[in-house]
């Protein structure tokens, strides 16, 4: 790791690769795929955040560690959110933006990246979250 000198970075970059790390272990992916937990966080956060009404995307996006947040942020439209996604629609969306063939296809993936990121925001934010979703979309939420 580079050295930044300054301790609070390190704590930022630790946190997101847990998270990462996370979400191998639960889909028995190496570390050397690394690129592909990110690209399925990415792709689950991105389609998510556009789901959510801009109070709900800016609430939950607070619960997350530092640099995943930029990750969720980056490219935002608050503008044109929310976007109306049925569940199938979702899981769509995000075979659109991972573009790697994993066992368990895009679903398992789906599944595995909303329990990691259950684990890292409050029971009430997730509450809150599941319950600002229409059915078809929450039913996809662990």
């Amino acid at each position: 790791m580079t050295e930044t000198g300054f301790s609070s970075f390190h704590t930022m970059v630790d946190k997101a690769n847990r998270l990462l790390k996370e979400i191998e272990e639960a889909n028995g992916w190496p570390k050397e795929r690394r690129k592909q937990s990110y690209a399925a966080l990415r792709a689950v956060l991105h389609r998510l955040r556009d789901r959510l009404s801009v109070d709900g995307a800016a609430h939950f996006g607070a619960q997350l560690p530092t640099l995943i947040r930029g990750v969720y942020y980056d490219g935002w439209k608050p503008s044109e959110t929310p976007v109306k996604l049925s569940g199938e629609d979702f899981l769509q969306r995000v075979r659109d933006d991972f573009p790697y063939a994993v066992d368990g296809g895009v679903e398992r993936v789906v599944h595995t990246v909303l329990e990691v990121l259950e684990r890292h925001v409050s029971e009430g934010e997730w509450n809150h979250l599941k319950a600002g979703l229409p059915k078809s979309l929450a039913s996809v939420l662990p």
